[in-house]
């Protein structure tokens, strides 16, 4: 089961999780993202493109449940207003074994930071300003890439 969400509304952990439940599970992970409020971050605004945004969480969905053998996938990210605390993005995984759940959901969250089409604008005090693409969140994409030793 893949199951994606693309919302302004607020993200209900014990409901996503709860709906997780697969037969034959034998390990679910999960990864919640919270707005940061680093650098004096006061308020995160995540705009996206309808239709475009969610095909490109289901297309990753899909290679994550080949890859790994998945049972289920649920990815729910927030758009719109946010402030410092708030839940920005969820994504669980299910398996018959946990490492497949533990790095699908890691896989995920590392693809998603560079795959998915969302723009971030940030608010400190009066000023707001773009985030550009983070160097970092490639790295941490990549490293999937790479050879396994």
């Amino acid at each position: 089961m893949i199951r994606v969400s693309v919302d302004s509304a607020p993200i209900e952990l014990a409901v996503e999780v709860a709906a997780l439940d697969e037969p034959g599970a034998g390990g679910v992970a999960t990864f919640t993202g919270l707005v940061r409020a680093d650098d004096g971050v006061t308020g995160l605004e995540l705009e996206h493109y309808p239709g475009m945004t969610e095909q490109a969480l289901i297309a990753l969905a899909e290679t994550a449940t080949e890859r790994w053998s998945l049972l289920g996938v649920t990815m729910v990210h927030r758009v719109g207003a946010m402030e410092p605390g708030d839940r920005i993005v969820f994504i669980g995984t299910v398996a018959q074994h946990r490492r497949e759940a533990l790095d699908a959901c890691a896989w995920l969250i590392d693809r998603l930071k560079t795959d998915a089409p969302f723009w971030k604008r940030e608010t400190r005090g009066e000023t707001a300003s773009w985030v550009e693409a983070r160097a970092s969140d490639a790295a941490a994409a990549a490293r999937w890439d790479a050879p396994r030793g």
